[in-house]
């Protein structure tokens, strides 16, 4: 389904070199915008677009979030190459899967530096360009960006501060036009598990998740550009997420024994069944 909204929009998409943002850029170039994807790997991005229809209306910008001036050079050459700027979705992230105890404290770092310092220097940077679009900014959470998420605390740390950012942004810029939505898909068939680091900062390598039982990338694009399209403020994508977060408000200590019990039935997980 296309949508004439995004025709000819400049869509700055991070993270766009596998999973959500990928899908997400794929959608968008089918929607006729001028899509910028933003990754570490360039090489990874340039074999990505040979495979993308329009192909004058991609453009591949090499981009470690975690770092401002990368940032700041991925806004610079997209208004260099397109002139404006109408969304930027904040996509990048990385997640985690030990007990704190064990933790060594610079998983958290890299976390915050990726997934919430990422989503500031990009934001920061692009902001001038969205209020003269009155366009869209887009933060990419999860379920636990609305309740702690046991084994998750650097993750879940990091979505909770871009909520709290963005719906602060929101309200600041509340008569200036400028739409921000938080979004959070919920756990996604992607690669974001098989990368995710552990106590020691290694990456898992494998998920013990079943990912065929999980939303797909397109599916959740999809429903990102729903969200774009008529300028929500959240979007909580699945039912057991908008349940927690429901239940979490009326009965918290109850949210926490299903949340704990959960996560403790993983394979190899690091919480322990009590």
């Amino acid at each position: 389904m296309k949508y004439k909204y995004f025709k000819d929009k400049v869509i700055i998409v991070t993270g766009a070199s596998s999973g959500i943002g990928l899908a997400t850029a794929k959608l968008f170039a089918s929607q006729d915008c001028k899509v910028v994807m933003a990754a570490r790997s360039i090489e990874r991005l340039e074999q990505i677009k040979t495979e993308m229809p329009n192909q004058d209306n991609i453009l591949c910008v090499q981009t470690d979030v975690s770092v401002e001036e990368d940032c700041k050079n991925l806004i610079e050459e997209t208004v260099k190459k397109f002139g404006r700027i109408d969304i930027l979705v904040n996509n990048a992230g990385i997640s985690m899967r030990a007990m704190f105890i064990d933790l060594d404290l610079d998983v958290i770092k890299r976390l915050m530096d990726t997934n919430f310092w990422g989503t500031v220097y990009c934001t920061k940077y692009a902001l001038p360009h969205l209020l003269k679009s009155k366009g869209s900014v887009v933060g990419v959470i999860s379920t636990a960006g609305h309740i702690g998420l046991p084994g998750r605390t650097g993750y879940s740390a990091s979505k909770f501060a871009i909520r709290g950012f963005l719906n602060t942004l929101r309200v600041e810029h509340r008569y200036d036009g400028l739409h921000v939505m938080v979004f959070a898909p919920g756990f996604t068939a992607s690669n974001i598990r098989n990368v995710a680091l552990l106590a020691d900062g290694s990456p898992q390598g494998m998920t013990p998740r079943n990912e065929n039982r999980m939303m797909s990338a397109e599916r959740v694009a999809r429903r990102m550009a729903y969200g774009l399209r008529f300028r929500k403020n959240e979007m909580i994508l699945t039912p057991i997420g908008k349940m927690t977060k429901f239940f979490d408000f009326v009965l918290p200590r109850f949210v926490e024994l299903v949340e704990y019990n959960m996560m403790a039935k993983e394979p190899e997980s690091p919480i322990k069944k009590k």
